[in-house]
């Protein structure tokens, strides 16, 4: 069969990536000033980091309505034998939703909900995409993607917290003190949700590092065919560090290191890093 891998722009796969699994990208829009920009195709998150900084005020993201999704499936539908597409949590926007309904209005039209973001969201997409090119069914596709979504292993540390306070996501007094207290929060994802995990305490890097570290502790219990390095804008030296800390757990084959869109960067601003993984 020929099956066709279509996904939210909310993914941060990396270009190559896209290329290489031939995986099409359905944009969100990110509301700036009031006008309406297509993620990843009109606006990237050095735009959104600027606009906060001129203007004090955040952007706002929007999900893609269904008539928005019928005009994208449509041409995959008729060249395709079935269309998979995955969506970013339903708890986190009404994407998933507003697919599921546009579908109903093909025969061929599959919706996922990958109960992640970010590349949590994308180990979804890259595992349809190997799924499919094994030549298995679309419903059995969807079926192992539903399973797949409780071992996905998502979370972030965050550099700062003011864009969370801006968004309403943490007070400004938690912002404060953990600026003064020299917390790092790590962000998890968890049942399709978003929480606070545990803080760490010191400079970033070390931080970072011991974040890490302490997420991949249980080497023997998680997939090392890939990993994901997702971050909103770290520097070359912090990025090396991050890897060089991914290799010194474990034996990964695939270390892949990719750049937050703009969803992630606007709820957590720059310097934001997370590792992603599969648990067996």
């Amino acid at each position: 069969m020929k099956i066709k891998i279509t996904t939210d722009s909310t993914c941060d796969l990396s270009k190559e990536l896209l290329e290489q699994y031939n995986i099409t990208i359905l944009p969100l829009y990110v509301v700036k000033g009031g006008e309406h920009y297509k993620d990843f195709f009109e606006i990237d998150p050095d735009d959104v980091y600027a606009h906060v900084a001129e203007t004090g005020e955040m952007c706002s993201t929007a999900a893609l309505s269904i008539g928005d999704y019928i005009e994208y499936f449509k041409p995959f539908a008729a060249e395709y034998d079935a269309v998979i597409h995955i969506n970013i949590s339903q708890k986190f926007s009404c994407c998933y939703q507003n697919a599921q309904l546009a579908a109903q209005e093909f025969d061929n039209v599959y919706v996922v909900d990958s109960r992640n973001l970010s590349t949590g969201h994308g180990h979804v997409v890259l595992e349809a995409c190997q799924l499919a090119q094994q030549g298995m069914e679309p419903q059995d596709i969807c079926c192992q993607l539903s399973e797949l979504t409780d071992k996905v292993d998502a979370s972030f540390i965050l550099n700062r917290l003011d864009y969370l306070a801006k968004g309403g996501r943490c007070s400004a007094v938690a912002a404060l003190g953990a600026n003064l207290l020299k917390l790092k929060v790590c962000i998890e994802v968890k049942d399709g949700g978003m929480g606070a995990g545990k803080k760490y305490r010191g400079a970033y890097d070390k931080c970072m590092v011991e974040y890490i570290t302490e997420r991949l502790s249980d080497i023997d219990n998680i997939r090392t065919d890939r990993v994901f390095i997702t971050h909103s804008g770290l520097s070359e030296e912090l990025i090396a560090k991050a890897v060089a800390a991914v290799k010194k757990c474990g034996k990964f084959e695939n270390i892949y290191v990719t750049r937050a869109g703009c969803v992630i960067s606007n709820h957590c601003g720059e310097n934001t890093m997370g590792v992603l993984f599969i648990r067996k």
